[in-house]
């Protein structure tokens, strides 16, 4: 999905970005948070049951014929469906926006965001399929800042996405997820790296 130009472009920026900070970046980039396997059967469900409609009113076919023909177009529906380029276009947004904010406070989780010191962690997240960032931020960090405050890194990345520059992207939303950190949480006179600078692609 990117490079490792890519990935290293990013490390840089979170640890130029946390040398100011007290806070700490991890960065997510998902293919996709969901594979939507119901949505070809949904349609492919949907296809069949209308299919056999108009052959029953307008032909004098036999029943076996229909039903056959009704399967057939369930057959064939469900592969085209299957087919990610299709399938992700006829999934509705805010459903597809509903399963990536699940899978970026999963990823929260599960990268370990949550266990820092002080709650300063912050995860950017991507979702590639979906067109979709979210920059989730732990309790620490919420106490000072307005969730809206993030929305310029969001844009950044999104902005990237949908034009194929993932890595710079994200590039754009470490460094403003740096600035407002820097503002809001500067470095203490220790200033430990409690979450590797790394990015995972998944």
């Amino acid at each position: 999905m990117i490079s490792q130009a890519e990935k290293t472009r990013i490390i840089e920026a979170i640890t130029v970005a946390e040398a100011k900070t007290a806070g700490e970046i991890f960065c997510v980039i998902a293919h996709a948070s969901s594979g939507y396997s119901l949505v070809p059967i949904a349609w492919a469900a949907l296809v069949a049951l209308a299919a056999p409609a108009p052959l029953i009113y307008l032909t004098t076919w036999p029943a076996g014929l229909i039903y056959l023909v009704q399967l057939a177009a369930f057959i064939v529906t469900a592969a085209v469906f299957s087919l990610p380029a299709i399938r992700f276009r006829v999934v509705p947004t805010q459903a597809m926006r509903e399963r990536a904010h699940v899978e970026a406070m999963r990823q929260f989780l599960a990268q370990g965001m949550h266990l820092t010191e002080h709650r300063t962690g912050v995860l950017v997240f991507v979702s590639v399929a979906e067109h979709y960032a979210e920059i989730v931020a732990d309790s620490g960090i919420n106490a000072k800042v307005a969730p809206a405050v993030w929305q310029d890194a969001v844009n950044a990345a999104v902005a990237a996405i949908r034009e194929g520059r993932i890595g710079d992207g994200l590039v754009a939303a470490v460094e403003r997820c740096g600035a407002v950190l820097a503002e809001h949480f500067p470095p203490g006179a220790i200033n430990r790296d409690e979450v590797p600078n790394k990015v995972v692609e998944m």
